[in-house]
């Protein structure tokens, strides 16, 4: 872009953190004078009669010291980044073209009506039309999200000129008619206007939900004969060009919309959501090859039409590529649930957390909200970096480039001119429909044998958290990325509004995070053999060791009903002197983590909240991902992907949005057993201490303390849902197969705890 540094198009402002580095200094202290205390005890003999208590609880708190160090290093430095579109305005004919790709996979589970929302606000954005192409990818291969599809490219003529012409603020229909009314308007013009657009919405609306996915494959009329027979997990590839911005006479600026199902066979493994990535990345090389690339999940839709160009102000406006490989958005939800009754929202993660890993190698890739330079996804490493020559050579052979992409000559030639890095080349205008055989071509399941596409090119396949294994590869080649956060947010999109769905989403997390630590793009690794940085490699780690906290955290929780149950302590009496130092670092800890959730205006209700879904969701998610994982590694099991649930407004059911549900998945029978032995746990030592039957046991010195009754009475409250279910009845109680599992597993821990 000529001159396009003679105004700052963006700054990159360090925050200042003083305070909150001394903070994170006392809570390591107490750690490790902690730690220090309990070794102290075991050497020198001090510890009570259940040594191995003391032992297990110090090799839970090593881990738990671990871990704040890696929370620290991702916290300390800190930055933010901030944008000036409005200097691009002199520039926008010269502004890179967008490939835009939205994804789907369940139109039962995500509403057609979401997508095509999450569809004409991408479409409506202030950025020139001509330069956007938007993808959507339907992994259900659903008649009906064609059909939504279909009718969005007609509404869009009407819908993204009236944005432009009356400004419209937030381009999603569902939100702006949901928050707009035109009493009061500016003029009678824009009262007419707004009053014959909110009848086509609702028109618009009313025939999607009326179709019936049956009757739309039955038809087999011109539009849908492709769909008759096809199977969601059997069938061909579907590629309908809905909207041409390029064809002649077009004169309306829409971008083109471009609908695909890739070809599935059961015989062949899909790769889940990276699969339908890379089948995207393909489509749109041959046929628009925007030198950058947007993908939003279907429940995102764009809450600031200026979202392109504020990307643009990252990855134009530094002096170095190198800086902006991809340029990440924080995930906001919209509708939010008052209090973060599910610990889903991930607010202070994202202003604590994600500030802090801005000022490292940069922001982690998330799966949504993220444009990418087109190069960058196919593996080409920044010139400061490519030290040693590699296939990914400026100028590579025709050879070279089959092997890498594929055998498509027009994938090649596309990809050829995408390495060479240009940017600002005009998108050719060419009929998209003529080339939808070439797509198909290379959309087929077949055709990444043989190829890199899922390991050095695309979105790299092996873990069901794509999305980080991806941008540790990209940081792994030397990229740096940069947060982009605006206001109001660049996209807005949900957040589960139950308990069955909310583990789901943790599940799969956690489940994709230990797949990426336990295969050869664990982050240690490319930090030592790539370009991660040491601390990029640490912040990393803060999200991959998920799941392995499980075993230490489920230890830590069963310390104080074991110690209640069998008479025994792994805590320090109020007498001893040692007993200051967890009490200190219990408050420390708690107080600490209520400051950042008011410091990021966020109530006492929302840490509580917070607080215990992360003891709930450890015992819950986090382990039954743990165990899938291990009988995967055992090649007892296959990962199984678990679409989350999409709600746009209103709770599940129709019941309280802010109350825990249950279901008989196996997720809540760890949580219910624990739930059951701490109460069971408290009763049993609570009648000792009252009958004074602590003599009879072990000695009185040896027994449990206060501690242990404050663990077990935090660990109650912090399961409270689970309490209330146990109580309850229908979808706010737990259902009877959960308990009865769940109270066989507690009658053999008892049993374990009292055979002595």
């Amino acid at each position: 872009m000529a001159g396009a540094t003679m105004l700052q198009l963006q700054e990159r402002v360090p925050l200042p953190r003083t305070a909150w580095k001394l903070a994170d200094l006392v809570v390591l202290s107490l750690l490790l004078a902690l730690l220090a205390r309990r070794a102290a005890s075991l050497l020198g003999g001090a510890a009570p009669a259940c040594t191995w208590c003391w032992l297990a609880a110090l090799v839970c708190e090593a881990w738990f010291t671990v871990v704040w160090l890696l929370t620290v290093n991702g916290k300390w430095n800190p930055v933010r980044f901030d944008t000036h579109p409005e200097r691009l305005a002199e520039r926008i004919d010269e502004l890179p073209a967008v490939d835009m790709f939205v994804t789907t996979a369940d139109p039962k589970l995500e509403p057609p009506t979401m997508t095509v929302n999450t569809v004409l606000s991408l479409l409506a954005l202030d950025y020139p039309a001509g330069k956007l192409a938007c993808y959507v990818s339907d992994d259900g291969c659903s008649p009906l999200t064609c059909f939504a599809l279909r009718e969005a490219a007609e509404f869009a003529r009407l819908w993204v000129p009236f944005c432009r012409k009356h400004g419209v603020s937030v381009r999603a229909p569902f939100v702006y008619f949901s928050s707009s009314s035109g009493a009061g308007a500016r003029d009678d013009e824009f009262q007419r206007d707004w009053t014959a657009m909110k009848s086509e919405y609702e028109k618009l609306v009313s025939r999607i939900e009326n179709a019936h996915e049956e009757s739309l494959a039955r038809r087999g009329d011109g539009e849908f004969a492709e769909f008759v027979g096809a199977e969601r997990r059997n069938h061909p590839t579907i590629i309908k060009v809905l909207r041409d911005s390029g064809k002649a006479g077009d004169g309306n600026g829409i971008p083109s919309l471009i609908y695909i199902s890739r070809e599935k066979s059961p015989r062949h493994q899909h790769h889940f959501k990276a699969g339908a990535m890379n089948v995207l990345t393909r489509v749109s090389a041959v046929l628009t090859n925007a030198p950058i690339m947007l993908n939003v999940d279907c429940d995102n839709f764009a809450n600031n039409p200026q979202i392109a160009l504020h990307a643009m102000c990252l990855l134009l406006g530094f002096n170095d590529e190198v800086q902006s490989g991809f340029v990440q958005a924080p995930e906001k939800v919209h509708g939010a649930l008052k209090d973060d009754p599910f610990g889903n929202q991930m607010e202070v993660f994202y202003e604590k957390l994600g500030f802090g890993i801005a000022g490292l190698q940069g922001m982690f890739y998330f799966g949504t909200g993220c444009f990418h330079r087109r190069k960058v996804i196919y593996g080409v490493p920044p010139v400061s970096t490519d030290v040693q020559p590699t296939r990914m050579r400026v100028s590579p052979s025709h050879k070279e480039l089959q092997k890498m992409f594929g055998s498509s000559k027009e994938l090649i030639e596309s990809a050829r001119s995408t390495i060479s890095g240009e940017m600002f080349v005009t998108v050719p205008t060419v009929d998209l429909a003529s080339r939808t055989d070439v797509a198909k071509e290379v959309s087929a399941y077949s055709y990444e044998a043989a190829t890199s596409w899922g390991q050095e090119v695309g979105w790299v396949y092996g873990s069901v958290a794509e999305d980080i294994l991806t941008g540790q590869r990209i940081h792994a080649a030397g990229w740096r990325s940069a947060l982009l956060n605006i206001n109001p947010p660049a996209f807005l999109g949900d957040a589960p509004t139950g308990g069955p769905a909310s583990l789901t989403q943790y599940k799969r997390w956690a489940t994709g995070l230990l797949e990426i630590i336990l295969s050869r793009n664990n982050p240690i690794l490319l930090c030592i053999s790539k370009h991660l940085e040491f601390r990029q490699c640490l912040a990393y780690l803060v999200l991959d060791v998920w799941p392995l906290r499980v075993p230490f955290e489920l230890c830590y929780a069963l310390l104080g009903p074991y110690c209640l149950l069998a008479n025994r302590s792994f805590l320090p009496k109020p007498s001893e002197p040692g007993f200051v130092i967890p009490l200190a670092l219990f408050l420390a800890y708690n107080l600490y983590n209520f400051i950042e959730y008011t410091e990021c205006r966020l109530s006492a209700r929302a840490w509580w909240n917070n607080h215990r879904m992360q003891r709930i969701v450890s015992s819950s998610a986090w382990l039954l991902a743990f165990l899938t994982v291990v009988l995967k590694t055992l090649g007892l099991s296959e990962t199984v992907f678990d679409v989350t649930r999409k709600e746009q407004e209103g709770a599940p059911d129709g019941g309280d949005p802010g109350r825990f549900t249950f279901d008989s998945s196996p997720v809540f029978v760890p949580p219910t057993a624990l739930t059951i032995l701490t109460v069971v746990a408290i009763a049993v030592g609570a009648w000792r201490a009252v009958s004074g039957a602590a003599a009879e046991g072990a000695p009185a010195a040896g027994g449990p303390g206060v501690g242990e009754f404050v663990c077990c009475g935090w660990l109650v409250l912090c399961f409270w849902p689970f309490v209330r279910g146990l109580a309850g009845m229908g979808s706010y109680g737990i259902p009877w197969s959960v308990r009865i599992k769940a109270g066989l597993i507690v009658a053999a821990f008892v049993h374990f705890c009292t055979r002595n």
